[in-house]
């Protein structure tokens, strides 16, 4: 098993000529990685609630979902990890993704706990067929476009079920938005030292924690933004969504800059 912070090329197994080095297609962890994925879950809160309250709610959702398809449709065609593309089909799975959430929620009043459920059977059904077929759901081997198929169906399956579990937390159990943003930052710290200190399965750390990224940059983006009777501080989802979109955009562009090392 590859180290989940290391970085560069990688040995891709159950290909022709598995001795030759492949470029991964997608970001690998590191630093930024981890700052980058923290702040555009918690700007895909912001800005689809803003967009919602903006305009007609029918309207956003499908604005959502063509930017959604659109920067989804971009990264899948590079062929390679290209930091703006990879990053803003990231953040339109967060700006729809959160949407997608809220419309099963309050439209169709799917309890939160049901659609944690589903999501996560879903995801692990993603990863069991990924797993089958390509022989390793380890984000270093995400070298050809059959995998990056795969990965990208998680990607979007664990924001779903982050979203569902921060709000479950959140809403359902009435923690409140800032307990909730505490409570997913212990939590998030149990693969890091399982993954640093006790040799735990490296792949499935990162994935726990990518999970965990969602419900805690969404907790942290409501209690920002919400108004003071819903438990935030009433910045606004617009500021809020707008700062956060800039702060991804610093890390993104820093971590690209010229002679920066990957990821």
């Amino acid at each position: 098993m590859k180290d989940p912070l290391s970085v560069g090329l990688v040995a891709v197994p159950k290909q022709p000529g598995a001795g030759l080095r492949q470029v991964s297609r997608v970001a690998l962890p590191g630093v930024a990685f981890w700052a980058a994925k923290g702040l555009s879950t918690a700007m895909g809160e912001s800005v689809s609630d803003w967009s919602i309250r903006a305009m007609v709610p029918e309207l956003a959702v499908v604005l959502g979902f063509v930017g959604f398809v659109a920067a989804l449709a971009i990264q899948l065609t590079r062929g390679r990890y290209v930091p703006w593309a990879y990053w803003l089909a990231v953040g339109m799975v967060g700006v729809f993704g959160t949407m997608v959430a809220d419309v099963a929620h309050v439209v169709l009043r799917v309890p939160y706990v049901l659609s944690f459920l589903g999501c996560a059977v879903l995801l692990a059904g993603v990863f069991l067929l990924w797993r089958q077929r390509e022989g390793t759901v380890d984000v270093h081997a995400v070298t050809t476009s059959t995998r990056e198929v795969y990965y990208w169906a998680a990607v979007v399956l664990t924001f779903a079920m982050g979203t569902a579990l921060g709000d479950m937390a959140a809403v359902t159990l009435h923690l409140g938005y800032l307990t909730t943003a505490v409570a997913f930052a212990v939590l998030i710290l149990l693969p890091v030292i399982g993954y640093r200190f006790l040799r735990w399965n490296a792949v499935a750390c990162f994935w726990s924690a990518y999970v965990l990224t969602r419900p805690l940059g969404a907790s942290i983006a409501d209690w920002l933004g919400k108004p003071t009777t819903e438990g935030g501080l009433n910045a606004g989802a617009g500021l809020v969504g707008l700062l956060l979109a800039l702060a991804m955009a610093g890390v993104v562009a820093w971590s690209a800059r010229p002679g920066a090392k990957t990821p």
